[in-house]
């Protein structure tokens, strides 16, 4: 038995391990997007068991697709569900009661609510369909309040996935500003961010900012490998994938929304296709971020604060448009052997 100075060691030992332990915080989440423009891919139920045997917890899925979310069904797979940018018009000009069956129509009659992470609205609308700008806002708030009607928007966060080109300065980084063009939208967009508690979404791709821009951008840099480093407001950056992230944070501050958080709702390198893409620049690209994210590596202006990233892009997509690099993001080759050494745990 004990005495009481015994126990009171005891418990000041207790203490010792315990509040160190209380610092640890969970990895950051890695995911994988799942496209599906090809006219080659296996069924989804084999795709869900590849994810499984991975340790791959999280997928986004551009549209809501009855036979890929009946697949996921009870697997304990989190989704990110798109609305695609043609449902814009519908959501933002119907009613909630619009909204609300769409969302129980499309989505909640073939997955149960507690496996949806997100819903992401829209694709890139300011880039892609930039007459939809108006619409993005109303359709968000419709589908926020049926949500809330359904009891379910407090666990399901709404946002809407953004391409690096509605910044119009992002170097340095602490410049970043969002495109004035489109601040009437960007405003209500991230004071709703704000109040519900939902993440800004980004698109991040080094590739395409080198490929594009090789006389100002080394591919070092793009791939975390860069040993010149240069100060912005004491702050070192070393890669391209920080410096896109902490851009938006810094427009985000300048419009007075500091604590909004950042997903990555898509990064990847490909494999073929082009110069700069091959076998290994996609496993160096893709491995750091993985990294990274399981070790909470956060960003200069973030740092310890672990970002959440989706993958692009589970397999290659056959049908895809564009450059021939477009096709070839794959992760995993159709019979699900990895195309490259990539953990994910």
């Amino acid at each position: 038995m004990l005495s009481r100075m015994g126990i009171q060691h005891f418990l000041l030992y207790l203490t010792s391990i315990l509040i160190p332990l209380s610092h640890l915080t969970a990895s950051a989440p890695i995911g994988i997007c799942y496209g599906r423009v090809a006219n080659n891919l296996p069924p989804p139920a084999t795709a869900v068991n590849l994810l499984k045997s991975n340790g791959i917890s999280r997928i986004r899925l551009f549209k809501a697709d009855p036979e890929t979310l009946s697949a996921f069904s009870g697997s304990g797979i989190l989704l990110m569900i798109g609305v695609p940018n043609e449902v814009l018009p519908d959501l933002a000009g119907g009613t909630v009661s619009t909204s609300l069956q769409w969302l129980q129509f499309n989505i909640f009659a073939h997955i149960t609510a507690d496996q949806v992470q997100y819903i992401a609205v829209g694709n890139e609308i300011f880039l892609k369909d930039p007459f939809l700008t108006p619409l993005l806002v109303p359709a968000i708030a419709n589908l926020y309040q049926a949500l809330q009607t359904l009891g379910f928007a407090n666990t399901i966060k709404l946002s809407s996935p953004h391409a690096a080109s509605i910044l119009s300065n992002s170097y340095p980084p602490s410049a970043g500003t969002f495109d004035p063009n489109l601040r009437s939208a960007m405003i209500p967009l991230l004071q709703f961010l704000r109040d519900s508690g939902s993440p800004l979404m980004v698109n991040v791709y080094p590739f395409f900012s080198y490929t594009n821009n090789p006389q100002d951008i080394s591919l070092d840099y793009a791939l975390f490998r860069s040993k010149n480093v240069g100060p912005d407001q004491n702050l070192v950056y070393d890669n391209l994938f920080d410096a896109t992230i902490d851009s938006f944070v810094s427009a985000m501050e300048r419009e007075g929304f500091a604590g909004i958080s950042v997903v990555v709702s898509e990064t990847g390198w490909p494999t073929s296709g082009g110069e700069a893409a091959s076998v290994g620049n996609a496993l160096a690209y893709n491995g750091e971020v993985v990294r990274r994210a399981l070790n909470n590596v956060g960003t200069p202006k973030r740092p310890g604060v672990g970002v959440e990233v989706f993958l692009f892009d589970l397999f290659d997509e056959n049908e895809k448009n564009g450059e021939e690099f477009e096709k070839h993001f794959g992760i995993f080759e159709l019979n699900g052997v990895k195309a490259y050494d990539l953990n994910f745990v």
